[in-house]
C-alpha cells in the first residue's frame, strides 16, 4: 500500500495516536483556514518579511518574542525538526565536548544522539520501574537526592542535567523540587516536556504543573504530541540566568534547517496563539471532562486500566486478561481503533484533543469480544531492569561510533561494551546505550525483553571488537 493511498484513506477510524489533533479535527482554526487555501500557497522560502527562527527580523522573530513575553521567559524558538532537534540543540548548548551530563534512565534517544554529536559522557540516574506495567515511572525528589549523594567521582566536569516530565504514559515527576535540587548543585536544567505541552496552558484544571513554572532553564514542548499542531513542530523556551541565549542560538544554527517550512512555522505560531486563547481553555476543559468520564465508564464496565496523571492517556491493562499489548494492538487496529503505544503488558491510547464521538460505546462493545477471542490467564510482570543505581557509561557514545565492532548473540555479550543502541520505538527510551559495559544481569534482563518483544529488542547486539 502506498503512502499516498494511506493519506487519502477517509475510512472513519478512532485515531488514538500522535499527532493529537485527531487527523485534523482539533487543528487550530487559523491553521485550518490556511490549509484550505490553494494547495502550496504556504510553501514559501525565508523571505525578508517572514524570516526564520534564528533571524532577528521578520514575522517569525516577532512571534517568538511575543510568545516569550506572554509565557514569562526570556527566549522562544520555533522548531521544525520536532522535539528531537530542539532537545539536541539545547543539550549541546549546555555542555562542551568531554563534559558529563546527568540523564534520567528514561531519557529519549535523541538525547543520546546529542551526547554522541557533542562528545559528552552520559551519567544515568535511576527512575522507578513498575513491574506490573512493564515500563518506567517518573522521577521522585527523594530518588534524585539519593542519586546525587551517590554520584561517583567523574573524570570530567559535570555540566548539566536533564529531566523528563511527564513521561510518555503521562506520569508526572515531582518537577519543582527536582529542579530546585539540581540548581542547588549548580547545574542548569533542561526539561523534556514533549508529552506535557498542554500542562503549561491548563490553569486550574487539576493537571500537574508545567516545568515552566519551576524556573527550569530550558524547556522543550512538542506541538504535536501534546498540543494540536502539525507533526514535526515544537518550541524551545529559555531562561538566560544560567545558559546564554547566544550559546543556544549557535547550537540551534548547527542543527537547524536553512530552509525551514513556512507551513510548519505557521503551525507553531497558530498553535501557541490558539492555546493562549479563552476558546482553547474551554475546549481543553471539555476534553478533560470527557476523558475522565471515559475512564469512569470503562472502569464500571470492567475494562482494566492503569492510572495516569494525564487524563488524556488511556492505558489498557491487557496483561490482566493474558494478552500482550502487542497482540492487542493488532486486534484493535483491525477493528478501527488505532492506538499509540503497544508494549508487552499494556496498550496506551492518546485521546488527544479531538472529540472521538462514540469511543466509549465502541470500547465497551469491543472489550468483551476481545476477552472472548484473546483472553487467557494473566501475564507475569516484567522484572525491573538492573538499573536501580547511578551508572556512568564507560566510554562516551561519540568515542564508540567509529571503533571496530562485531555482532554477537545476547548471551555472548556479557562484559562487552555496547557499540549500538537498543531502543524500542515508540517510546524511544534506550534499554542499552553505546559505550555502556553490559554486565551479566543486563544480559539476562535483555534476553527476557527479547523473548517478550522480539520485534523491538534484537537477539543479536553489536559490541566493540
Amino acid at each position: 500500500m502506498s503512502l499516498l493511498r494511506i493519506l487519502f484513506d477517509s475510512n472513519p477510524r478512532f485515531a488514538l495516536h500522535l499527532p493529537v489533533h485527531g487527523r485534523g479535527e482539533a487543528l487550530p482554526p487559523r491553521l485550518k483556514d490556511l490549509l484550505h487555501r490553494q494547495p502550496g500557497c504556504w510553501d514559501l522560502p525565508e523571505l525578508p518579511e517572514i524570516g526564520g527562527p534564528l533571524d532577528v527580523d521578520g514575522a517569525v522573530a516577532e512571534s517568538q518574542a511575543l510568545f516569550a513575553a506572554r509565557m514569562g521567559v526570556d527566549c522562544c524558538w520555533f522548531g521544525v525538526n520536532g522535539a528531537t532537534g530542539l532537545l539536541q540543540a539545547a543539550l549541546l548548548a549546555m555542555a562542551a565536548p568531554g563534559e558529563a551530563v546527568l540523564l534520567p534512565r528514561n531519557a529519549h534517544r535523541s538525547l543520546i544522539g546529542a551526547c554522541e554529536l557533542g562528545g559528552m559522557l552520559p551519567v544515568f540516574l535511576p527512575v522507578p520501574f513498575d513491574e506490573d506495567r512493564g515500563h518506567p515511572g517518573a522521577m521522585t525528589a527523594d530518588g534524585l537526592s539519593r542519586s546525587l549523594e551517590a554520584l561517583p567521582d567523574l573524570c570530567c566536569r559535570l555540566a548539566a542535567a536533564v529531566l523528563v516530565h511527564p513521561t510518555y504514559h503521562g506520569y508526572a515527576a515531582e518537577i519543582a523540587p527536582l529542579v530546585d535540587r539540581l540548581h542547588a548543585r549548580g547545574l542548569p536544567v533542561l526539561v523534556d516536556e514533549a508529552h506535557g505541552s498542554h500542562l503549561a496552558f491548563a490553569p486550574g484544571m487539576g493537571l500537574p504543573p508545567s516545568s515552566l513554572t519551576t524556573g527550569a532553564d530550558l524547556v522543550v514542548h512538542s506541538l504535536h504530541k501534546s498540543a494540536p499542531g502539525l507533526a514535526q513542530t515544537a518550541v524551545l523556551w529559555q531562561r538566560s540566568t544560567r545558559i546564554s541565549s547566544t550559546s543556544v542560538r549557535l547550537s540551534l544554527q548547527r542543527l537547524q534547517s536553512s530552509s525551514p517550512s513556512a507551513l510548519l512555522l505557521a503551525s507553531c505560531e497558530a498553535t501557541l496563539d490558539w492555546m493562549l486563547s479563552t476558546q482553547w481553555i474551554r475546549i481543553l476543559q471539555r476534553r478533560l471532562e470527557q476523558a475522565r468520564r471515559l475512564h469512569e465508564c470503562l472502569d464500571r464496565h470492567g475494562v482494566p486500566l492503569h492510572e495516569s496523571d494525564d487524563p488524556l492517556r488511556l492505558i489498557l491493562n491487557t496483561a490482566a486478561v493474558g494478552v500482550s499489548g502487542l497482540e492487542a494492538d493488532t486486534w484493535f487496529m483491525n477493528r478501527g481503533v488505532i492506538a499509540e503505544l503497544p508494549e508487552p503488558l499494556c496498550l496506551t491510547l492518546c485521546l488527544g484533543f479531538a472529540r472521538h464521538r462514540g469511543l466509549a460505546a465502541r470500547l465497551r462493545h469491543l472489550w468483551p469480544l476481545f476477552i472472548k477471542e484473546q483472553g487467557r490467564p494473566s501475564l507475569a510482570a516484567v522484572a525491573a531492569p538492573p538499573l536501580d543505581s547511578v551508572q556512568v557509561a564507560e566510554l562516551s557514545p561519540s568515542s564508540v561510533a567509529h571503533r571496530p565492532s562485531l555482532e554477537l548473540p545476547l548471551h555472548q555479550c556479557a562484559d562487552r561494551i555496547a557499540a549500538e543502541m537498543i531502543c524500542p520505538y515508540p517510546p524511544g527510551i534506550p534499554l542499552l546505550v553505546p559505550g555502556e559495559r553490559i554486565d551479566h544481569l543486563r544480559v539476562q534482563w535483555l534476553q527476557l525483553q527479547h523473548r517478550r518483544w522480539p520485534e523491538q529488542v534484537p537477539g543479536m547486539v553489536k559490541v566493540l571488537a
